[in-house]
């Protein structure tokens, strides 16, 4: 009976915990594959240490082990929070937490080895992904069983996004892993040629649309006004984002497949609803900054609000950078460059990381019984050297990426290519070199972040929360 009087933490503070430690992880490996660019003997010869190798542990970790931690926890806290109840159930969100460390472990393990479907962002082979299934099952069955428990009728927004992506990534993740077993450690698509091609970016694009941007908006949607200490600009805005969104997200994955096998109606498609696109991210956007509508000053003075604003303006150029690239005028220059590498990043550093920062700057402290966190001055820098990191990268791989794109189309009088391959690697190599400056930045505030969660979990004890006790109906005149 005393559990459920209070908010069951002890998940929340586990997956925190993963989020930072991760985070350094993930982004070290990042680090590490830049600097083999521009020094590939860092291989050593040993095939595990190999870029090609080394690159999908990156996503995985940055996006599944960093990003999908942050997202647990933050979904675990905000559900409570504003449902006013315990979550389901203590067991499954147990389980939830030690399956995906373990799913977590298993790629860590099996990438580097070269057992992978080479599918993008779905490496992993058929027992993890079944593992995978089952933990978000699990993971489902707690969020949307605290929702129907909840002790207040209304259902607030950020809960929708949380919803919405747990209920897509699931549908993705299903349909596009679905594969014929050769071996315990080989299996074979289902899907054939350009359908498996379409497939695979249908998923792709949507675990950006909702693992990457619906779940994160959940977080924008609780934590923006929460910090700012004011409620979110305007709710009616929210609900249309939210409607918008989820419905065009869905349609815009041919775009990563422009001049391919794929018949031209349906890259057409991806491309016109990546346009559509822009008006709802916008929306999202305006949102959450114009939240601050009147009390601007709190940007100067707060940290941590300057990490989740600041991401809204990553978001904002994210959103109108991706729909821009798929246009197949634009297409045509940008695809295969690192264009598309600084497109990315723009959005999984400015966006994803800043949000998830600031999140976390949040909820740590409420987390273990403190006021704030251990060093605000540590907040700071790691504010402005993690903002200077993306910057020096992505400025490097859009300058990259469009001389690659010109350099590859140049003709001569005569008709022949004007440059080599390998010229154009040589073009870019100063670039890799600002890339990896940008990212070994991004990284060391990623490590002073780690410091001061430990400063502040070190000196504080951790405190479980109340539920607050139903309001009494009113009395009937």
């Amino acid at each position: 009976m005393q559990a459920e009087a209070t908010y069951n933490y002890k998940v929340v503070r586990q997956f925190t915990i993963a989020t930072v430690i991760w985070g350094v992880v993930g982004m070290l490996v990042g680090v590490y594959i830049a600097a083999e660019l521009i020094w590939p003997a860092l291989n050593f010869d040993i095939p595990w240490l190999s870029y090609g190798r080394l690159r999908p542990l990156h996503t995985n970790a940055v996006i599944f082990a960093f990003g999908g931690s942050a997202l647990f926890a933050t979904s675990y806290y905000v559900v409570q929070r504003t449902s006013h109840a315990r979550l389901f159930s203590d067991g499954l969100a147990a389980f939830t937490f030690w399956g995906w460390q373990a799913v977590i472990v298993l790629a860590a393990i099996t990438l580097p080895l070269g057992i992978t479907t080479s599918k993008e962002y779905a490496e992993l082979e058929w027992p993890i992904d079944i593992l995978i299934a089952v933990v978000w099952i699990a993971y489902a069955v707690v969020f949307f069983g605290t929702l129907y428990k909840r002790k207040v009728q209304h259902i607030y927004v950020a809960n929708w996004f949380f919803g919405a992506y747990i209920l897509a990534i699931a549908l993705l993740h299903i349909v596009n892993s679905a594969a014929m077993p050769a071996t315990f450690w080989k299996s074979y698509s289902a899907f054939a040629g350009a359908q498996d091609a379409m497939v695979q970016w249908w998923y792709g694009h949507n675990a950006v649309g909702f693992f990457l941007t619906a779940g994160f908006l959940g977080m924008m949607y609780y934590y923006v006004p929460k910090q700012a200490g004011r409620p979110i600009y305007s709710y009616r805005l929210s609900v249309v984002h939210f409607w918008a969104l989820i419905f065009t997200y869905m349609w815009a994955g041919p775009h990563h497949l422009h001049y391919t096998a794929l018949p031209e109606w349906t890259q057409s498609i991806g491309m016109v609803f990546s346009l559509i696109l822009l008006a709802p991210s916008w929306g999202g956007m305006i949102n959450g900054i114009m939240t601050l509508s009147g009390a601007w000053q709190k940007l100067r003075e707060d940290a941590i609000l300057k990490f989740l604003i600041v991401s809204l303006s990553f978001y904002g150029m994210s959103t109108f950078e991706g729909p821009m690239m798929s246009i197949k005028t634009v297409n045509a220059l940008s695809h295969y460059t690192d264009w598309t590498i600084g497109h990315v990043h723009s959005g999984a550093l400015g966006w994803v990381a800043f949000i998830t920062m600031g999140s976390l700057y949040y909820m740590v402290p409420r987390l273990f019984g403190r006021t704030q966190m251990y060093s605000v001055p540590a907040i700071n820098a790691h504010f402005w050297i993690a903002t200077i990191g993306v910057v020096l990268y992505i400025a490097a791989m859009w300058i990259a990426g469009v001389m690659q794109g010109l350099m590859w189309r140049a003709v001569s009088e005569d008709g022949t290519l004007t440059y080599t391959f390998v010229e154009s690697v040589k073009a870019t190599y100063p670039f890799y070199a600002i890339r990896l400056l940008g990212g070994l930045l991004f990284l060391a505030g990623m490590v002073i972040m780690a410091w001061n969660v430990t400063k502040t979990i070190s000196t504080s004890k951790p405190q479980e929360a109340r539920i607050p006790e139903p309001a009494a109906a009113p009395a009937h005149a």
